[in-house]
This record gives structure tokens, C-alpha cells and sequence, in this order.
């Protein structure tokens, strides 16, 4: 916990912790994550998306490989523990062997990026490591007109290396820790949660075009008020989700022109994210969603056009690494439930790829994303004893192979 703080320290603006894509303060998190590494005996290198990977050897130089990792970047005015809790247990991990090898290697690694706030494009640093930044991500740009290329070159490394990211074959499974970022594992009094599913995502921006004009010569009826449509259906979002079960759908930004008080607003943009377990639900809702917008621009004369931004399939995790992350925490004392995430996580990314599971860390007041988001220390050190006798099963399952899991 104190490690995840003095990383919170490194911040693009002072007094609270924002931290993006390849911005200079990434460049301390990587001093202060390498310091740990390599005292713990790990080897560290940064890719070229900029991911920090630190590698504790098997007991060969073939070794098969567990990928334990996470992401460094934050949105805006963020907590201390999103994403780099994972990272910085499992530095904690390595250094708890005391300099014992096992039967596997170890890569830790610290994604560049997760989140998707500077370029609009989450997963970054994961995407990299499947193969999948193609050329249209990397020609993205940044509020600066900066690409997703340019900002690697400033930071230092090279784009035409980005194939030297991917996963070794030697890796067979992926473990990711992280906080639940929601308040159910509080409300039931649990220390920790097993993921077995991350609900799919559609995120869209809609823009509402009206016509802009005086506030207070333009009689109501006359009106082609862009932002009352848009308004109406943000409300007929939140009722569409509520009465749809295991269905979440939200409105989180909007921004209107010519933005004055005595102008009506010509045009609106809004965003839109919906997420469910279930990929047909959430097609149809989304489906549903775009016709209510339809309506709402239509009683207004207003038109209205959409776009996708992302558009990410629900993910099972893998039934055996799970069942033994589960069986792992029960001997350590700590009985975790079963649950789905309602967030998109790195292990999205790779699951398709390497047998992968999560766990999920109890959220204080359900709060993330947020400068009071914080982690109990008791829940810290359950995922540790947990992560130990989940390794423990591994190094079993390596030594004496059954059922084909090894």
C-alpha cells in the first residue's frame, strides 16, 4: 500500500493523481517499479508500447511462463490503487520466494495503459502483447494532435519494435489482481472475489444537430433545441437500463455549442457505454438505446447520428484457473465469492489468448476512479496468502500434471 502511494505521487498535475498514456511521470513509476524489481532479482526492460516487464527466471531457460500483470496509467483525478495494486503485488509475489526458483518463470508486468482517456483507445499496453495495435491505433491523436506512434517516439522508444512486445510462447496462464471497483464484496463483508466473467462493452458518441439560436426571441415551439433532445434521452437511457436486468448503460460526458446561456445549443455530443454479461442483451439494448435517441431528435426536429467507439465481447475466463484461485483462497482462510466484473480489464485482452484469471480485492465504499479510493490491509495481505497458495497448486499441477492442465 505505501508503494501504490509513492507511485500515486508520480502526476502530471499536482495535487491530485492523473497520469496517462506515456507522460513523463510514467518515466518515475518505471524508476521506482524497477528499483523493486531488480532488488527482488528480476530482469526489467520496457517494450515499445511502453509497458515495464520484469522477469524472474524458471528453473530453466525454457521454463514455462505465469504472467502476472496490471496497468501504471489513471484517469483523471484518480485513486492510488487502480490498476497498480496488481502491478505492486506481484513484485510482492517474487519477493516472497526469497530467492527460490520455481518450476515456472515469473513476468511482471506494468502496462502502459488501460485505461483509454488519452487516446480514446483502452488497452493499450495488453493490446500489444496479443499483436493487435494495427495501424489505425497508432494514427490515433490526442486532444494535442499527437499519435498514439508520436507519443512512443517522445517517450523514448520505437514504434517499428512493437512486435517484440508480444507474449513469449512460453506463457501459460495470466493472473491479474484488482481492486472490484463496486461496493458488492463490501456489502457482504468478503475480503476478496474470483472473477469468472467481464461483461462486454459497446461505448458510442452520439451528436445531436438542432439549430442554434436566440434564447429569448425564438418562441418554443420554433425551436430545434439540441440539447432538450439529448436530455430526453439521457433520461430514457437510465430508464431503459433499469428495467433491463444485469444491464448498465450510462451518459458520462456531454458537451454542448455554442455552449452561452442565451444561445440555444445547436449541437450536443454525448457519450454512451453499455455493458452486460450477455453480448446479445447488450446489442439489442444498444439497438434499443439509438431508436430512443431517434425519437427524442425527431419530436424536435433534430437529427441525430451515432458512431462506435468500441465495441468489446463479454469474456469467460478459464473454468480450471479459476476453480484453483478459488480452492487458493479457501485454504488460505479467505473464501472469496464467485462474481462478474462489471469493468473492462486487461485480462480481457489476454483470456482469449492464455488461460487467464482475476481476483478482485474489496473496494471501501465501492469507491474507484476517485481520489478517496483506497484497499484494507487485511484484504491485501488475503490476496497475497491467496496468491502463494494459488502458486503452490501451479507448482503441483506442473510436478505431477493431470486432467491436461499442465
Amino acid at each position: 500500500m505505501a508503494r501504490c502511494r509513492e507511485i500515486a505521487a508520480c502526476t502530471e498535475v499536482p495535487g491530485e493523481i492523473t497520469r496517462l498514456f506515456l507522460t513523463p511521470p510514467m518515466h518515475e513509476v518505471h524508476a521506482l517499479l524497477r528499483e523493486w524489481m531488480e532488488t527482488a532479482g528480476m530482469t526489467v526492460r520496457v517494450d515499445a508500447i511502453g509497458n515495464l516487464r520484469g522477469l524472474w527466471p524458471g528453473l530453466t531457460p525454457r521454463s514455462p511462463c505465469l504472467l502476472i500483470a496490471s496497468h501504471l496509467d489513471t484517469v483523471t483525478n484518480a485513486g492510488a490503487f487502480d490498476g497498480i495494486l496488481g502491478v505492486v503485488l506481484g513484485v510482492a509475489i517474487v519477493e516472497e520466494f526469497n530467492g527460490q526458483f520455481q518450476p515456472f518463470a515469473i513476468e511482471v508486468i506494468g502496462f502502459s495503459e488501460e485505461e483509454g482517456v488519452r487516446f480514446s483507445k483502452p488497452f493499450l499496453g495488453s493490446l500489444a502483447l496479443v499483436g493487435k495495435l494495427d495501424a489505425n491505433t497508432l494514427a490515433r491523436t490526442d486532444r494535442r494532435g499527437i499519435s498514439v506512434a508520436e507519443a512512443i517516439q517522445a517517450y523514448g522508444l520505437d514504434p517499428a519494435q512493437l512486435s517484440t512486445a508480444a507474449l513469449s510462447n512460453e506463457t501459460f496462464a495470466y493472473l491479474e489482481f484488482h481492486i472490484e471497483q463496486g461496493p458488492v464484496l463490501e456489502s457482504e463483508d468478503t475480503s476478496l472475489g474470483v472473477v469468472e466473467a467481464l461483461v462486454g462493452q459497446t461505448r458510442m458518441e452520439l451528436n445531436f444537430a438542432g439549430q442554434a439560436n436566440h434564447a429569448g426571441t425564438t418562441p418554443m415551439h420554433l425551436r430545434h433545441d439540441a440539447m432538450a433532445a439529448a436530455a430526453e434521452w439521457i433520461v430514457a437511457v437510465e430508464d431503459h437500463a433499469s428495467s433491463h436486468s444485469g444491464l448498465v448503460a450510462t451518459v458520462g460526458k456531454v458537451a454542448a455549442a455554442p455552449g452561452a446561456g442565451n444561445v440555444i445549443a445547436g449541437h450536443v455530443t454525448a457519450s454512451l457505454d453499455v455493458r452486460h454479461a450477455d453480448d446479445s442483451a447488450r446489442e439489442a439494448s444498444v439497438i434499443a438505446i439509438l431508436n430512443l435517441a431517434e425519437t427524442a431528435a425527431a419530436r424536435r426536429g433534430v437529427h441525430v447520428t451515432s458512431g462506435k467507439q468500441l465495441e468489446q465481447p463479454a469474456v469467460l475466463l478459464d473454468p480450471h484457473l479459476t476453480a484453483v484461485l478459488g480452492k487458493a483462497a479457501a485454504r488460505a482462510g479467505f473464501p472469496a465469492r464467485r462474481m462478474t466484473s462489471g469493468a473492462g480489464h486487461d485480462a480481457m485482452i489476454l483470456a482469449p489468448i492464455v488461460p487467464s484469471a482475476m481476483l478482485f480485492l474489496r473496494s471501501p465504499g465501492g469507491l474507484s476512479h476517485h481520489p478517496d479510493e483506497t484497499v484494507l490491509p487485511q484484504d491485501v495481505e488475503a490476496a497475497l496468502a491467496t496468491a502463494m497458495e494459488f502458486l503452490a497448486q501451479l507448482r503441483d499441477d506442473r510436478t505431477n500434471p493431470k486432467d491436461g492442465h499442465a
